[in-house]
């Protein structure tokens, strides 16, 4: 890097901060921002005297917007050193000798960072980091957050600082909202938090439902007047002041403990509540911090360990159509590839048209990316025109006709849908979901195969699957006698599935696994015959649900029927729950379980429980695992009783 391209570097870092911390609209993934940082790192500790006083590597957080009053920390806000593997930490430990020392690690949570300050026992006042030495005064904001109390048990003057966030339920629910409404939707849950905190309107703030996890605590007598010497000893004192605490803290020595932890936390990622980008470390013993002091930026005795992105950004090379099952018209992004947390991506579902129109994305435009559950790749916006050649950002068109059939495509502004019932990718679609594992589970009858005797025309619709025989697999390359009867006795086992798989299998649009349950459990063997008033009926379902349903046996009844003369589905068993042992009792689940979620609720339907999904006042037992986060500590507070897999069993048993 030569010195013209580090003064661009720190440029264009000064831009992509401002957008990400001060206007909460992100023009670049943290990945990136971390890649062009640590290039700016290399140079500096190459060239000492060429290092620019505007380097980002000795501000600390973003500016303070000229909307709010201006509020100083009473002691300094300090950002944290970040690494980003093993070897970092290494070195990190080997830097002041803590490889021997004990060390508070807990999770790193994506959010805002806030400091607030209670003197007598009262929130005086909450500011953001800003600059780490001011920022901006939300108190108005800090009141209404639940998890922030307006009272604590301390009456000396302390700062207690800690993350506002936001679960990831509720940023979709945020985003949902603001599309109905018609205004843009947020970025991502940092920057929904970020932004909640800065509405001079406080009933957004409230509407979003923050939290509070507090981390640490700035200004502070507790050690003086308790004699505390570590800061496990002073964040449990915090949390007894009735602050939320993540479940995962804990005391480690060693290379080997932390790299342990880490990895345990890693896996919970997607279990959390909320986003974490890392695992904080940090020395425990406050003299020993104390006595590492600071560099012009970072604190030496704590470090943020990063976990590997699932967000990166790239190019949009073009956007193709595909027909699905339903006839459903997606647009799929090509993309630039990219990897991923070790997976390289290369294309990503885009959903539909009004999709496209939401994240105002264009044809060669740089992109963010993530892997929703560490599986599908999704594109969550644009952040900035393509730089190489501005000329290559393009609109992208929706077809007017189908791309694989021709015909006429019905839309209604968002979807795109092929009515053509022949249409060839509709056909093959629906045969290759309903011989799938997760549907009829027909073992050796996968996609090619499908297709092969598709395209052969031996194949055409659900029906024709009960129509193979021998003869069928006549003069195709690869198919012997053995292989062609292990599909013909798939098939033969397939005859007899649940009604609700054989509903499922169907490809009917919005009715999955658990509505097909539900159909199959209230009307049995009449389950063709249901009514409108009788689906609106049950729980969970809605308008469009049941249309969808109604619309489906409507227009494709007879091919259904013809299907049952080959199949025959077993009825679900009448679930009597009368004066069972947990009758009219609400249950909640959450955490990491022995058992698979869906097992555990069936059990509890079966002894007669409700489950639910969020803990409230009615809700009688909160069945817990490992990792239980946010829901435990809303039970606890409401007093609802805390039970186990253990539990569950002794009343099977009893």
């Amino acid at each position: 890097m030569s010195q013209k391209e580090y003064l661009e570097a720190i440029s264009t870092l000064k831009k992509w901060a401002k957008a990400y911390y001060t206007d909460d609209a992100p023009l670049a993934t943290d990945a990136e921002y971390d890649e062009l940082y640590h290039r700016i790192l290399e140079f500096e500790a190459q060239n000492p005297l060429l290092i620019s006083p505007d380097s980002p590597s000795i501000k600390v957080g973003g500016e303070v917007l000229e909307s709010f009053e201006k509020s100083a920390h009473i002691a300094p806000m300090w950002s944290m050193e970040d690494i980003f593997n093993s070897n970092e930490l290494k070195e990190w430990l080997e830097r002041g000798s803590k490889a021997d020392l004990e060390l508070f690690v807990e999770p790193k949570f994506d959010g805002a960072s806030l400091n607030l300050l209670y003197e007598d026992g009262k929130l005086i006042k909450a500011v953001t980091r800003g600059d780490g030495k001011i920022g901006e005064n939300v108190t108005h904001n800090a009141k209404v957050i639940a998890s922030i109390p307006q009272q604590i048990a301390y009456k000396s003057r302390i700062e207690i600082r800690g993350e506002v966030v936001i679960t990831k339920d509720d940023f979709e629910k945020v985003n949902k909202s603001l599309l109905e409404a018609g205004l843009k939707p947020l970025a991502n849950p940092r920057n929904a938090a970020a932004g909640s905190l800065r509405q001079l309107d406080s009933s957004v703030a409230r509407s979003r439902r923050l939290r509070f996890y507090p981390w640490g605590v700035g200004e502070n007598l507790l050690e003086n007047e308790f004699n505390y010497t570590t800061h496990w000893q002073i964040m449990e004192f915090v949390r007894s002041l009735g602050f939320l605490r993540d479940d995962f803290c804990k005391l480690c020595v060693g290379f080997d403990e932390i790299q342990k932890a880490y990895k345990e936390l890693l896996n919970a990622r997607e279990q959390k509540e909320m986003l974490m980008d890392g695992m904080v470390v940090r020395v425990n013993k406050l003299n020993l911090a104390q006595n590492m002091g600071y560099t012009v930026k970072f604190p030496r005795f704590m470090v943020a360990y990063k976990f590997p992105p699932l967000e990166l950004a790239t190019t949009l090379k073009d956007v193709i159509w595909q027909v699905g099952r339903t006839g459903a018209i997606t647009p799929v992004g090509v993309l630039e590839p990219v990897n991923i947390d070790g997976a390289m991506v290369s294309n990503a579902t885009l959903h539909n048209a009004g999709e496209i129109k939401r994240l105002g994305l264009k044809i060669g435009d740089i992109i963010s990316i993530i892997r929703s559950g560490d599986v599908i790749p999704k594109i969550t916006g644009s952040l900035r025109r393509g730089e190489i050649n501005k000329e290559i950002s393009k609109d992208i068109i929706p077809p007017r006709v189908c791309p694989c059939c021709g015909s006429e495509l019905f839309s209604d502004g968002a979807i795109l849908k092929c009515q053509n019932l022949e249409c060839k990718e509709r056909e093959l679609g629906l045969l290759i979901y309903f011989a799938s594992k997760k549907c009829m589970d027909i073992d050796g009858l996968g996609s090619a195969i499908i297709t092969l005797l598709y395209e052969s025309g031996r194949l055409r619709h659900i029906a024709d699957i009960y129509r193979l025989d021998e003869s069928s697999f006549a003069g195709l390359d690869g198919f012997k006698e053995r292989k062609i009867n292990n599909i013909l006795s798939s098939i033969g086992k397939s005859k007899t599935p649940t009604l609700e798989r054989f509903i499922a299998s169907l490809g009917c649009e919005l009715i999955g696994e658990v509505a097909a349950r539900k159909i199959a459990r209230a009307f049995g063997a009449e389950w063709l015959s249901a009514s409108y008033d009788e689906l609106i009926a049950l729980d969970g379902f809605g308008e469009s649900m049941a249309q969808s349903f109604l619309e489906f046996v409507r227009v494709n009844e007879s091919k259904v029927r013809e299907l049952l003369t080959f199949i025959q589905p077993v009825l679900p068993e009448a679930l009597d729950t009368k004066g069972a042992v947990l009758e009219g009792k609400s249950v909640v689940i959450t955490g990491t379980l022995k058992s698979p979620r869906e097992a555990i609720k069936a059990r509890l339907e079966a002894l007669g429980a409700k489950v639910s999904s969020a803990v409230s006042a009615r809700t009688d037992f909160l069945l817990a695992g490992e990792a239980a986060g946010s829901k435990l500590a809303k039970a606890n507070e409401l007093g609802v009783k805390i039970v186990d897999e253990e539990w569950l069993e002794d009343l099977e048993n009893s």
